[in-house]
């Protein structure tokens, strides 16, 4: 990873922006669950220590400015940008796709995360429920899962049948050299880790009442079928990796060095540039003397209990 050599003026700017945003950053990070004392212990022994805190802090948001360029040169130029998010479940996907929206305009960054199909969906070419949240020129959108629940959850769990899968496979090259066709950029994040750190996050969510919630039934039977979701995967690479849209893979088993591994990536695949902006300037308030302003109800006002 490159090193954070930042001239003065963007130290300076580093620095006021870590001590302002510290205190976000690190609700962010409070996702070490209240665990038994004896996971606690399996779960230090296990993880040897990550990159030091301040230092991920730094980095992310050197890496998070450039986020910001990124977005300004896609709104810029009506760049099209595709990011497809798959892997294990418990791999990290969520926490990148968070650190990677954090700072940036939803109006041009959005993340699209679609629930299971309904009846009428099911009914549909495949690839039509997806089609309608793909970007317009000047636009970002990041696909926390995407088509490849067809080869993936779907074909293990049998809500797809083999021949729909092999459909699948056959019809999803073609239709993203569209997408490439079409001025869209696709860029495609697979999220691995090892069976034994899965074990683990899942063990943490059980444990976690602030997390069980990410447990759903689907979750837990990828710990059932931890081989049938690798055999997957592995032809799911072999089938779909083109050219024109190769998969990545993001070794996700230290979640703070994966976030700044893929942004980093992701940012290297777009050859993007500063890009003109007009000087912002506060106008002068317009005064009127004869302006006073109303009393409300106070019941209309939060109450104040901090």
């Amino acid at each position: 990873m490159n090193e954070l050599k930042p001239n003065s003026g963007a130290k300076d700017w580093l620095e006021a922006e870590l001590e302002d945003t510290l205190d976000e950053d690190y609700e962010l990070e409070l996702s070490e669950p209240a665990l038994s004392l004896e996971i606690a212990k399996i779960y230090k022994k296990s993880h040897p220590p990550s990159i030091e805190r301040m230092t991920y802090f730094r980095e992310l948001l050197r890496l998070q400015s450039e986020l910001i360029k990124l977005q300004s040169w896609v709104a810029y130029h009506k760049k099209k940008l595709v990011v497809v998010f798959e892997g294990r479940d418990s791999a990290g996907k969520g926490g990148v796709i968070k650190r990677i929206t954090q700072r940036l305009n939803p109006r041009i960054a959005r993340v699209v995360a679609l629930p299971a199909p309904t009846e009428r969906e099911k009914s549909q070419w495949y690839f039509q429920r997806y089609v309608p949240h793909l970007p317009a020129g000047g636009e970002i959108v990041l696909f926390d899962r995407s088509w490849y629940n067809r080869s993936g959850v779907e074909r293990v769990m049998g809500f797809a049948t083999p021949d729909q899968v092999e459909e699948f496979f056959h019809d999803v090259p073609e239709f993203e050299r569209m997408l490439v066709r079409s001025g869209i950029t696709l860029v495609k994040y697979w999220f691995s880790i090892t069976d034994e750190e899965q074990q683990m996050r899942f063990l943490m969510r059980i444990h976690d009442p602030m997390k069980q919630w990410k447990l759903s039934p689907m979750d837990l039977q990828s710990r059932v079928r931890w081989e049938q979701y690798t055999k997957a995967k592995e032809e799911t690479f072999a089938r779909t990796n083109i050219p024109e849209a190769p998969w990545f893979i993001v070794e996700g088993n230290d979640k703070k060095r994966a976030r700044l591994n893929c942004i980093d990536h992701l940012l290297q695949q777009m050859p993007y540039e500063e890009v003109p902006h007009e000087e912002i300037t506060l106008p002068e308030r317009v005064f009127n003397p004869d302006y006073e302003r109303r009393v409300l109800p106070r019941e209309l006002y939060v109450p104040e209990k901090y």
